[in-house]
Formats: C-alpha cells, sequence, structure tokens
C-alpha cells in the first residue's frame, strides 16, 4: 500500500472558492490564494478560513513578491491558475492588446520562480489557437507555454475537458495545459453523463417571484411578458418560436430573435454551459426545463434557482453561503457563476496523481 502525503497548493486568480471543494480529500490543501476583487477575497475566505489569501492585481511587484513568499514559506508544489477569460472568449470581442494578456505570463512566472512539481493553467477552449505578444513577438499561448516549461523539465499535455463527462450535470468545456515534473499526465477517464432531470428533478416546482422551505430553491421575479412567452414554450424551445406567445417589448413589439434567448433547457441531457447572465430569462439557455400543467401550459417560466444552479455545478449539498451578511449576494454568485470550473473535473484531474 503506497502511503499519501499532503501536498500544499497555491491558487491563482482563485475567483471566490469552487474548484478546490473537493481537493481535502485527495490529500490536497489549499495554503496560500490570490484573487483582485475584494468581495471574492472574503467569500473565499468564509470557506476557506486557513487560506492565505493576497488580495490584488498579480500584475503589481509587489503583490507578486509577497504572493511567491508566502506560497515558498508554506512548501507549495501544486499551482492552479485561471487566469481571466473576458478577452479570449467569444461573447466578448477579442482584444490581442488588452493588458489582461500578460495574467497567463504571470502564471508561467510563478511555476518557474517556486518550482512547483505540478500546475494546471485553464481558460476557455479558445486559447489553444490565440496568440500573445511576448518578447516583440507574437506566439501561441500554447506554444509560449511549452516552450517556456519544457526546459526546465515540465511535461505539459494541453488538453481540452468538458465537465459532463465527469460527473456534472453541465455541458462546460474548458481548456487546460496540465504540467508535471514528476510524471506524464493522462487524460482522465470519462464517467456517465447525468442528465437535468436527474439532476434537479426532487426540487419542488417554482414560479417566478416564488420561495421554498429548501436553502438556495427560490425563483427570480420577471415581468409578466417574459412569463405569458415562457408559460407557452417547451423543454429545448425558445420562445421565439411561439406564434402568438412571443417576447415582447413593454409596447408589446416583438423583441430581436435570437434563438439561445428565452430558451428552455432539455432536460434529458447535461446543462448548456450557464451564462454569466443566469439571472435573466432573456440570456443564453438558461430557463427551467417544465413541467406540464392541466391547463396545458407549462410550469417554472423563471430561470434557475440558486440551488439547481449549484446542482449543475455538482457543489457539496451542504453548501452554506452568508448571503445575509454584505459579502454575497444573489447577484454575486449568479455573476461569478459562469467563471466557476466544476470541482468535480478538477478533482477528476488530480485525485489519481502520485504525491
Amino acid at each position: 500500500m503506497i502511503k499519501k502525503t499532503w501536498i500544499n497548493w497555491v491558487s491563482l486568480f482563485a475567483n471566490v472558492w469552487i474548484a478546490e471543494f473537493y481537493l481535502k480529500q485527495n490529500w490536497i490543501d489549499i495554503k496560500v490564494a490570490n484573487e483582485l476583487i475584494n468581495k471574492r477575497c472574503l467569500l473565499y475566505n468564509y470557506f476557506y478560513p486557513d487560506v492565505d489569501m493576497v488580495c490584488w492585481d498579480i500584475s503589481d511587484k509587489n503583490i507578486y513578491d509577497k504572493i511567491l513568499e508566502k506560497a515558498r514559506k508554506n512548501n507549495c508544489k501544486f499551482l492552479l491558475a485561471t487566469p481571466p477569460c473576458q478577452w479570449m472568449s467569444i461573447a466578448w470581442q477579442r482584444n490581442y492588446s488588452d493588458p489582461r494578456n500578460s495574467l497567463v505570463l504571470k502564471a508561467i512566472e510563478m511555476i518557474k520562480d517556486l518550482g512547483v512539481d505540478y500546475a494546471i493553467i485553464e481558460n476557455v477552449p479558445k486559447i489553444m489557437t490565440l496568440y500573445v505578444d511576448y518578447q516583440w513577438k507574437q506566439m501561441l499561448i500554447k506554444d509560449l507555454i511549452i516552450s517556456e516549461l519544457s526546459p526546465l523539465g515540465y511535461n505539459v499535455l494541453p488538453v481540452i475537458l468538458d465537465a459532463a463527462d465527469y460527473w456534472t450535470p453541465q455541458y462546460r468545456k474548458r481548456a487546460f495545459f496540465l504540467i508535471s515534473k514528476k510524471w506524464t499526465r493522462k487524460i482522465p477517464t470519462k464517467q456517465k453523463q447525468i442528465t437535468v432531470e436527474e439532476a434537479i428533478w426532487f426540487l419542488p416546482s417554482l414560479e417566478s417571484g416564488e420561495t421554498s422551505k429548501i436553502p438556495y430553491h427560490y425563483a427570480k421575479t420577471h415581468n409578466e411578458r417574459q412569463i405569458l412567452a415562457m408559460k407557452h414554450t417547451p423543454t429545448w424551445c425558445s420562445a421565439h418560436h411561439n406564434k402568438i406567445y412571443y417576447p415582447k417589448r413593454e409596447d408589446w413589439s416583438r423583441v430581436k430573435w435570437y434563438d439561445t434567448t428565452y430558451k428552455r433547457i432539455d432536460r434529458d441531457k447535461p446543462s448548456p454551459t450557464i451564462t454569466m447572465s443566469c439571472w435573466s430569462i432573456s440570456s443564453q439557455n438558461n430557463v427551467h426545463p417544465w413541467r406540464l400543467k392541466q391547463d396545458w401550459t407549462y410550469s417554472d417560466a423563471r430561470v434557475l434557482s440558486l440551488k439547481e444552479l449549484f446542482i449543475l455545478m455538482w457543489l457539496p449539498e451542504n453548501i452554506k453561503i452568508p448571503m445575509e451578511e454584505d459579502r454575497c449576494s444573489d447577484n454575486l454568485i449568479r455573476q461569478v457563476i459562469w467563471e466557476w470550473i466544476p470541482p468535480r473535473l478538477v478533482e477528476n484531474i488530480v485525485k489519481n496523481m502520485p504525491k
């Protein structure tokens, strides 16, 4: 029997706590973290009170040096870096001169300075084909990571994984650079996919503005025009295709037509990727799947509750969030949900790692 030992972890661009949820049961202990936004730092420390959080911009040399010092002091041998992806996302206009591009370089620099045994750099799949300015020339980010780390003895495996293949009832493709000195990383074995119905159908039905006795299972309030349109829209369909009950503005003129908006989720598959605007019916693919009612309309004419979103991210069932305090709010959670790496995906990447 191989004796397992703890390995210490440093998390860059840590957001609010999600990716790391199942790491302690895999003998990984988070010691140091860095995040730019103060509210996220506070929430991170609510979940991980023993983690040394350095809150501010890693591009600031003093902040970078402070993170490095703390990581060295704690003998951190594993690094996770999830730099902001807005600048390279399809949903945003890409700007190659955006200063956030350099954050990938900061992650590479920290790996080299710290000399970790293992590292993961994570981002949207588009990172695999994008360039960054480096030493007076443009390089593919993928080539840059490999060229900078391979001479130091690191094995680098670029791979795109879908969270739906790893115990997460949500299609969510993410790019990973799996980096290791001690072994050649392998892609984790795919697991059975979980449908939306299998994941959330035990929860009671809710209409707009309703609440339940289940923590975090309450419905956002929507306007009557949106509700009317969605009451006549079945699963995996957009209300824009309704002949009478299509989305309307206040003056009852037709809303601009995009097939992915005002759309019910397909309950027979994993959920589509949760978006930044998961609070809005008019955003992409985020309306509850429905139950057929006796009047032949469809129930749950609303976006998903926080509880349903937590399940589709496969967070711990007993999760508690201090929403009654200033550090957190419904809007903050919905804003950052689309940035989270589902923790079961991270767990599957690291759980078989020799330590």
